[in-house]
């Protein structure tokens, strides 16, 4: 299925983007100009990291499930990637932050934070560190953890919830991507690079790294929300 990767991209993109057009009270597609520019800002250093790590085998792309259509090494739907699944995870968050209000943690996100920073600098001083995919993974999310707490604790707060509910469709389309349903990966790991343990067939560290995509992209869309609507 040469159609798979772009068919699981576009139609993560198609049902944000059809409700961000025609729905009048929520109508978020007058912030696409905001939202356009905070998930090309946060794509630019992903997707440098992306070129690099498929470069040194760190992890690559089955020719079976993707159009022979390549930039720089990655198939032109991993370049997509960065583009759809933000806008439509960011779509999510603005909805719920719209209809929910109050959908958010108090102290408890603190609790959170400091727990995994721990448990996270344990595991990879102990015994990970040095694996690519591991050690920079971590280390960005926790560097953007403590920011998030310093200087953006209630939208940390808020942004917790809303990532529990993201992971359900995540899930469901990264673990196709890993090889769930399929007789092969559409994206492929090299395991001596990563701790070697699957939710599924998704690699652990997958929910770390769209954590720090997707929360980059909220802080900088709410930057820029604030600025051009004032809100």
């Amino acid at each position: 299925m040469p159609y798979l990767y772009l068919i699981l991209t576009l139609g993560s993109l198609s049902i944000p983007l059809l409700y961000s057009v025609f729905e009048k009270k929520f109508h978020f597609i007058q912030y696409a100009k905001s939202a356009f520019l905070s998930i090309l800002i946060v794509a630019i250093p992903f997707i440098i990291w992306d070129v690099l790590f498929t470069k040194f085998g760190i992890w690559g792309f089955n020719d079976s499930y993707h159009l022979p259509i390549a930039i720089l090494g990655m198939p032109i739907e991993e370049w997509l990637f960065f583009f759809c699944i933000p806008y439509a995870c960011l779509f999510t968050h603005e909805v719920l932050a719209y209809y929910l209000p109050n959908f958010k943690l108090s102290k408890t996100a603190t609790i959170i934070s400091g727990g995994l920073i721990l448990i996270l600098v344990f595991v990879l001083l102990l015994f990970h560190f040095g694996k690519w995919y591991t050690t920079l993974n971590f280390i960005f999310f926790m560097v953007l953890l403590i920011y998030g707490l310093k200087f953006h604790l209630e939208v940390l707060q808020r942004y917790f919830l809303s990532f529990l509910i993201i992971l359900l469709p995540f899930l469901l389309v990264n673990g196709i991507l890993t090889g769930s349903f399929i007789d092969e990966p559409v994206v492929w790991y090299n395991n001596n690079e990563n701790l070697g343990f699957r939710i599924f067939t998704i690699p652990f560290e997958d929910i770390f790294y769209a954590f720090t995509l997707l929360f980059s992209v909220q802080l900088i869309f709410n930057s820029f929300k604030q600025k051009a609507h004032g809100k």
